[in-house]
């Protein structure tokens, strides 16, 4: 099965169980991705890095994260949108997505919905597949509500793995909204402090509203988003060194080349021919 709607301004939706079968996945790379696992094995490799999909897992992906290899045994469902079919960006304050489920960096969120919200889930599938049969002109207001449905269930469940109660949703919010900062300001912004003023709270503040959460640290998100921008670049560019630390906003080469070394464990030539060379 596979459903594909396409809007006369380019958006589009698709809802598939075979969205991995004949290598054909990269028809895919430009969309925003729920992929839910429902019974079997699902082996991805996200920019390079194995991914083991657990059964009853759903996991979220963005445009920037692309599937090299994907290897399924089992029963899935990839649920697929671009930002000219549901902006997620515009309906921040709607949906409380962006930052969450979706970001740019190497830590993808993983969802593990139990049997009432798998449920819940089902029923909106369900309905996106019947709504799709009707060819009318409110079929595709219809899709966009239900796809906005998925999207606020799929935020609740990631909500709930942090535990939050009412006095941490506040301190949760602006933990994504973080993420939404560094997100589109990561080439020229490194430090907590240039995020905490953004935000009208002090670095500390931010340390302990991100602690609170159970969250990792400011600063460790902002490195892992640089380090996932640079492995994009030595992997999907043949740009040098040189010209990556100056599209990620590094002084030198120098510092870039000692920044990559640090978060991975050897340099940026050795990384980019061992994945090359797999």
């Amino acid at each position: 099965m596979e459903l594909m709607f396409s809007t006369p301004l380019d958006g589009n939706l698709v809802l598939s169980n075979s969205m991995f079968e004949g290598g054909e996945y990269t028809r895919y790379s430009e969309l925003y991705k729920f992929i839910w696992l429902r019974s079997g094995s699902l082996r991805l490799e996200i920019d390079h890095i194995p991914t083991e999909v657990e059964e009853g897992e759903i996991v979220c992906l963005t445009p920037l994260h692309r599937i090299d290899r994907a290897e399924a045994h089992g029963e899935y469902v990839a649920l697929a949108f671009n930002s000219n079919f549901y902006c997620i960006f515009s309906h921040t304050n709607e949906v409380s997505c962006n930052g969450l489920l979706f970001n740019g960096s190497s830590d993808i969120m993983r969802l593990r919905p139990d049997a009432e919200k798998s449920a819940e889930l089902e029923k909106v599938l369900g309905d996106i597949q019947h709504d799709y049969q009707i060819d009318d002109s409110l079929r595709e207001e219809m899709l966009r509500m239900h796809l906005k449905h998925f999207i606020i269930l799929a935020t609740r469940i990631a909500r709930d793995r942090f535990t939050l109660t009412s006095g941490k949703e506040k301190a949760f919010d602006i933990v994504r909204q973080f993420h939404q900062l560094v997100d589109r300001n990561f080439r020229e912004k490194k430090q907590v402090q240039d995020y905490a003023e953004m935000l009208h709270r002090s670095p500390k503040t931010l340390s302990n509203l991100f602690s609170s959460c159970g969250c990792p640290s400011p600063l460790s998100v902002i490195r892992e988003r640089v380090n996932a921008e640079a492995r994009r670049l030595l992997l999907y560019t043949d740009k040098t060194s040189k010209e990556i630390a100056f599209l990620l906003g590094f002084d030198d080469t120098a510092i870039f080349s000692r920044f990559f070394s640090q978060m991975n464990g050897m340099s940026a030539t050795e990384y980019r021919n061992r994945e090359h060379n797999r």
